[in-house]
């Protein structure tokens, strides 16, 4: 199954605030690709809240407060079987995250 998250194009869909002109999406080669995407949007948010600390840390529990506190985030996934892009809640997102973050622990 690992195998199917890789060379799929990954499309994140997500609106920081109630306010509709803060959605975006980013877009991304593959689901690792996007998982590494939205971590990275993490620790930037991190970083702007924390400036004079160097090295920061976090756990999933963090990152999923981080998704679960923006209004919306979606992935819509290739799928070339069907030739049409498949979507994915914020539920799947956390766990593929959890899932991605895990093999970069080993």
């Amino acid at each position: 199954m690992s195998n199917s998250n890789n060379n799929r194009h990954t499309i994140i869909l997500m609106q920081t605030s109630q306010n509709r002109g803060t959605r975006t999406f980013m877009d991304y080669d593959s689901v690792n690709h996007a998982m590494d995407g939205i971590c990275a949007l993490y620790e930037r948010k991190l970083k702007e809240l924390n400036p004079a600390i160097r090295n920061l840390s976090y756990d999933i529990s963090d990152l999923y407060n981080f998704i679960d506190g923006l209004a919306d985030m979606s992935a819509l996934v290739y799928d070339t079987s069907i030739h049409a892009y498949l979507p994915h809640d914020r539920h799947w997102i956390k766990q593929k995250t959890f899932q991605h973050l895990k093999k970069l622990a080993r």
